[in-house]
């Protein structure tokens, strides 16, 4: 076994960010150990996230959801001591990231929360804002490890609260470019060259830097992936859920949340999420594939287009399960959640299943995805006999601009 030493820096995920994050660790002068389930020929790297515990006191994960950062801990429980801190830096439920630090501090390490905006550029330049939660000790003494890919660190409070607040922010960022995209179908529908759209937007009082940014690229027909549609789904369906679990009614998230379905639906999962664009204009260039080997945190196995299911979800990476809604629903959600004994897994983590009451139902690719998404049998029935007779309307009235 390698010598530990006080600088080492164990990272688990080589996606898009968590590649680029060993990166500026490694010219920060840290010894990165690093594992992926899908093994990589890079330095450093180990057979097993044990492996990275006994040779590392500090720990950064980069996975994609809820499951497979449930079962990284769970994988890596054996091997913490009380002088690992183990940071989280996935986007999922408040409830699971809270499920996660228990597993974490059970075994007396430490566990701080850290979701973070910015994408591959932001990473690469190690610019990424990180969301922090812990405890304060820990999060004094983690401070160096996320320096060196961050460029701001900003204490939210308790463990899940961090998760809450960065679920939130991609809530806002979903909404501007879904936004963003149907004033473009709009102006394009009048006549008006797109260029002029943008010009008028770079002096409004509503623009922004992500329609900055994403704009022009939005007119390029180019979705090449700094953040993935597939993951921005996610964050829509974790957001949605959560909602529901405290009584709230997210219209604009839920709007969000289905164009981001429909493209997923389409097969542009791996694309940009600005992808949205393309139910208003289908005609554009295929996405770049200098990424292709790389996730915003780790690729999963391919899957096929989803079949046109209006309460569909993104599918796992695993053959078997996606949690409908993370561990730890508060009791007085219960209610709304339907009960089930299904495992929650992830494939090529561990054997470590977590239990979660998720349903399913199968897709034809053979994928299990949850058959409940936002709402109670109780109040499914009649959206779903309204959404047909509404998406009609719309579809008329937007896609004369669109079939250009």
């Amino acid at each position: 076994m390698a010598r530990r030493s006080q600088k080492n820096v164990g990272v688990i995920g080589l996606g898009i960010i968590g590649s680029r994050v060993t990166e500026n660790l490694r010219r920060k002068g840290f010894q990165v150990f690093v594992w992926n389930r899908t093994p990589r020929p890079v330095p450093n790297f180990v057979g097993a996230p044990a492996e990275i515990a006994e040779m590392c006191d500090y720990i950064q994960i980069f996975v994609s959801d809820d499951d497979a950062l449930l079962q990284i801990v769970q994988n890596l429980s054996p091997a913490l001591a009380p002088r690992h801190i183990v940071m989280a830096h996935s986007t999922v439920a408040p409830h699971s990231m809270r499920a996660a630090a228990d597993i974490v501090e059970g075994r007396g390490a430490r566990f701080i929360e850290a979701p973070f905006t910015g994408s591959k550029l932001a990473a690469e330049k190690g610019e990424l804002v990180y969301y922090v939660g812990g405890d304060e000790v820990a999060l004094r003494e983690a401070q160096p490890i996320l320096q060196a890919s961050g460029k701001q660190i900003v204490e939210i409070g308790e463990i899940g609260q961090a998760t809450a607040i960065k679920v939130a922010t991609n809530m806002v960022t979903a909404a501007t470019v879904q936004a963003a995209t149907e004033a473009l179908a709009l102006v394009h529908s009048a006549g008006v060259p797109l260029e002029k759209f943008v010009s008028a937007m770079q002096g409004n009082a509503s623009n922004s830097t992500t329609l900055t940014m994403k704009l022009p690229k939005i007119l390029d027909g180019d979705f090449e992936p700094h953040f993935s549609l597939k993951h921005m789904l996610k964050d829509m369906q974790i957001a949605s859920r959560y909602g529901l679990s405290q009584h709230l009614e997210l219209g604009v998230t839920a709007a969000a949340r289905d164009r981001l379905l429909e493209q997923m639906q389409r097969g542009h999962g791996d694309e940009d999420y600005t992808a949205v664009a393309r139910k208003y204009f289908g005609e554009v260039k295929p996405a770049g594939r200098e990424e292709e080997d790389l996730e915003l945190f780790e690729k999963p196995a391919p899957v096929e287009p989803y079949p046109a299911t209006p309460h569909a979800t993104e599918p796992s990476a695993s053959p078997q399960i996606q949690p409908d809604f993370p561990i730890g629903v508060p009791p007085e959600s219960q209610e709304l959640m339907p009960d089930t004994n299904e495992p929650l897994m992830s494939e090529g983590v561990g054997n470590v299943s977590v239990s979660a009451e998720a349903p399913t139902q199968e897709l034809q690719n053979g994928d299990a995805v949850p058959a409940e998404t936002l709402a109670p049998a109780s109040q499914r029935e009649p959206l779903e006999e309204e959404a047909p007779a509404r998406r009609g309307l719309f579809s008329r009235l937007l896609r004369r601009g669109s079939d250009y």
